[in-house]
């Protein structure tokens, strides 16, 4: 189960369907988009299905409330959200979002992150007007509604830009937020130890996948189209092109859970009351299935 509809983030799942990695690899994989956000997590844990993807903060609060998820492998290497506005408010720093109105979506998190950057850049958090607007940032943003929102910049930024609308993110990992994997993919303690090599299968083909989507992006864009074919090919070659780089690891294996990061992760969590008690990175996830 994907986090969201198919879009440019999962270039390189439908590159490894289009090219029959998973199928040379003896699985037989049904791809399906979620009904809601919460419901990788939702039916992971119900065993309703073998594998997800989900933002590292939820599958981090998914392991600290003692539920059996654990990460298998980085889709991205860096937060996607972000505080996103537009570029005629000429914001030079999220301090500049005081006094002015900006969206949540209503998930505890992004109340964590605009307090992050906005502090980093030296601002006072309790001066905002925040308002919860679910996922209309984009809508509302070129209603004039609001003056920026909580989303993610190589989506929700992108489709923006796309438009006509110029904008400015202030990313987390740049303004005092952990550098953690935005997008992992997990599955459960329990398929693990179980079923090691189908585990194992899953991981192999989608990081070929998106090896083949850093080696030769337009190729992967194309398999993503032909399978999907309601995506508009313009948004979503400069959504693969903003993903790009959050995808190259900086010169581990693709797909590597980096410990430092997932520490870094838990730290956060705790800092911002998000989790209860910390957690390693032994716990959040492996690396044991990478090629």
């Amino acid at each position: 189960m994907l986090d969201f509809v198919p879009n440019a983030v999962h270039a390189g799942i439908y590159r490894a369907l289009a090219a029959g990695y998973y199928r040379r690899a003896g699985l037989d994989l049904s791809v399906i988009a979620p009904g809601s956000t919460s419901d990788p997590l939702a039916l992971i844990d119900a065993g309703k299905i073998d594998f997800a993807l989900a933002d590292g903060i939820d599958v981090a609060q998914q392991i600290a409330q003692g539920h059996d998820a654990e990460a298998i492998m980085a889709i991205v290497q860096a937060p996607l959200g972000a505080p996103i506005a537009l570029a005629s408010e000429h914001l030079r720093s999220p301090a500049g979002l005081q006094g002015k109105t900006v969206g949540i979506t209503g998930v505890p998190s992004d109340l964590a992150a605009l307090d992050t950057v906005v502090r980093d850049a030296g601002g006072n958090p309790k001066r905002l007007h925040i308002v919860t607007i679910g996922f209309n940032g984009v809508a509302d943003l070129e209603a004039g509604k609001i003056a920026a929102f909580t989303g993610y910049w190589p989506d929700d930024g992108v489709t923006l830009q796309v438009s006509g609308y110029p904008v400015t993110d202030f990313k987390l990992n740049r303004w005092g937020g952990p550098d953690y994997p935005g997008l992992v993919a997990f599955t459960t303690k329990r398929l693990i130890r179980d079923d090691p090599r189908l585990v194992q299968a899953f991981v192999r083909a989608t990081v070929h996948g998106y090896e083949d989507t850093l080696r030769a992006p337009k190729r992967s864009l194309g398999d993503l189209l032909k399978l999907n074919p309601s995506i508009e090919r313009k948004l979503a070659s400069a959504s693969l092109a903003a993903y790009l780089p959050v995808y190259d690891t900086g010169g581990v294996p693709y797909g590597t859970l980096v410990p430092s990061k997932i520490a870094a992760l838990s730290r956060w969590l705790l800092r911002n009351h998000l989790i209860a008690h910390a957690i390693s990175p032994q716990r959040f996830g492996t690396n044991a299935f990478l090629p």
